[in-house]
């Protein structure tokens, strides 16, 4: 009697390339709720939030990221998928966000975290500096939470096949 696996090693991968999304851009949902809260509340706490946001970016974001594209691109080769759009579109948004995090979002927390410790020390208030260049992280992040949410509903509904 021949018996088949419960689990095969595809199925492995899709579980740890949906945990690997989960992992990696979780976490930025919650951004949106916390930073207004974090500026208004707690203004003294936000050079140690943004290099809180530096390193959850290198240290788990960038390192789940690779695991999901990496995943991704043995799933696709796997089944010869790489021409299906609903597969090409979240690889190409994946790759977008890999590089916005290394390029964009790393050097602007790093930089936003400098200038509100240096208006904190410089007499409590927040410039407008800091506020502008906070508003331009907060619609890239923004940007990039859609882009998330649409390469997710890509790979599940499929559309474009």
């Amino acid at each position: 009697m021949v018996t088949t696996p419960a689990v095969i090693f595809y199925d492995v991968i899709v579980a740890v390339h949906v945990m690997a999304i989960v992992i990696a851009f979780g976490v930025t949902f919650i951004y949106p709720v916390i930073v207004p809260w974090v500026t208004s509340k707690h203004p003294q706490a936000l050079p140690a939030f943004h290099e809180m946001q530096d390193r959850i970016g290198r240290l788990i974001i960038t390192p789940f990221a690779t695991l999901a594209l990496l995943t991704g691109i043995y799933l696709a080769a796997d089944r010869d998928l790489f021409s299906e759009v609903w597969v090409t579109i979240p690889l190409v948004i994946l790759i977008v966000l890999l590089g916005l995090g290394g390029a964009f979002f790393g050097p602007r927390e790093k930089e936003l975290a400098e200038l509100a410790r240096r208006d904190l020390d410089a007499g409590g208030t927040l410039s407008e500096e800091y506020h502008a260049r906070a508003k331009i992280v907060g619609v890239v992040g923004g940007l990039s939470a859609l882009l998330i949410l649409f390469a997710i509903f890509c790979m599940v509904a499929k559309p474009f096949s």
